[in-house]
């Protein structure tokens, strides 16, 4: 089976075709990525205006060159996926109108994707790992500890109260001074820097629930920066090197908690698994931290290519795929949704409002 997935929810525009064989394994045939980075960083984030606008300009081309590097025609796809939330509302419709309309005209199968359960049955396409495993998704726009015991079966454990992840680590940048986005700046500050230099805090560190929290620790280094105003080089590398320590404290802490309570639940699991997903897993000293968790915790370490960790199409192929084995189609009225939780059982721990639970 060959699917084309379509993902435009935040500022990549994507394409990809994936093959899944009787056998249940898939192969990427293509998975071709257009970022809006360079529009995006005069504001120093993403524009939602300016990224649904971007998605329109460039998503027919970008499905063109997919189905060319895969070396097939529309005729040759079996079905249709696409991102259909949560996300910027603007670029999921562009997504999702498109890939409607191609499902309709050649009268193949749709598929709405959740972006989360796009990077949740990731591994399963990269490692061909069996369910229950761990997830840790840690994007600019998601922080959460989810089990994942069964396609379409998800069960989060742990979810930010606040800030996501990657959101804290650009917001840290700009206070700094530092370029848009966040993430590879501040790592590579923090590379030049003393980590013992400041003590910032560790949110939520030592309690028994698995959820975070990153905005007071962006308020603890805003008030460190005003503090030290004018700030040097040297002042920059060092907060940046204390952020990202605070940073991996907390998450070894949580995640720690979160490999026991799995133990607990499925204690007759010889070979359990720890799945890291999203843009914050390139982070070496964060990746690094967790690799040496699971080890003693007797885990294997999953993390996908970087490719396939930050924004793409192939995880949303992929879950098309993954659903057209249950022969679980969705009708081409189906409407996109900025805000979708994966775990649609679990309580919103962030303000719900007429849009539901952001997580």
């Amino acid at each position: 089976m060959r699917v084309l997935g379509i993902e435009t929810s935040c500022d990549e525009t994507a394409a990809a075709i994936v093959e899944r064989d009787a056998d249940g394994r898939g192969r990427i045939l293509s998975n071709v990525v257009l970022s809006q980075i360079d529009d995006h960083a005069p504001y120093g984030g993403v524009v939602p205006e300016i990224a649904a606008r971007a998605h329109v300009e460039v998503l027919d081309r970008l499905i063109g060159q997919a189905l060319h590097e895969a070396q097939m025609s529309l005729d040759d796809i079996d079905a249709v996926a696409a991102t259909a939330g949560p996300g910027l509302i603007g670029g999921l419709i562009v997504g999702l109108m498109t890939g409607k309309a191609i499902a309709m005209a050649g009268r193949k199968p749709f598929y709405a994707i959740n972006h989360l359960e796009g990077h949740a049955l990731t591994p399963r396409l990269t490692d061909q790992i069996d369910f229950p495993y761990l997830l840790l998704l840690v994007s600019g726009g998601h922080t959460q500890m989810v089990l994942v015991k069964g396609l379409g079966d998800y069960e989060r454990l742990g979810t930010t109260i606040d800030d996501a992840l990657g959101e804290a680590f650009d917001k840290t940048a700009k206070l700094l001074g530092l370029a848009y986005p966040g993430g590879p700046e501040v790592e590579k500050a923090a590379r030049l820097g003393d980590p013992a230099r400041f003590l910032l805090p560790r949110p939520l560190k030592g309690e028994e629930r698995l959820d975070f929290s990153f905005s007071g620790l962006k308020t603890a280094v805003r008030q460190l920066a005003t503090s030290l105003q004018p700030l040097s080089q040297m002042d920059v590398n060092d907060i940046c090197a204390a952020f990202q320590s605070a940073v991996a404290d907390t998450l070894d802490d949580r995640v720690a908690r979160s490999l026991a309570l799995f133990r607990r639940r499925f204690p007759d699991v010889a070979a359990p698994a720890l799945v890291v997903a999203g843009g914050v897993a390139a982070n070496k000293i964060i990746r690094d931290g967790l690799q040496r968790l699971c080890a003693e915790h007797g885990f294997r370490f999953i993390a996908p290519p970087m490719a396939l960790c930050t924004d793409n199409a192939a995880m949303i192929a992929w879950a098309g795929a993954e659903r057209a084995k249950q022969n679980a189609a969705d009708p081409l009225d189906i409407a996109p949704r900025s805000r979708w939780p994966l775990d649609l059982r679990s309580a919103p721990l962030i303000g719900a409002g007429r849009r539901g639970a952001k997580a």
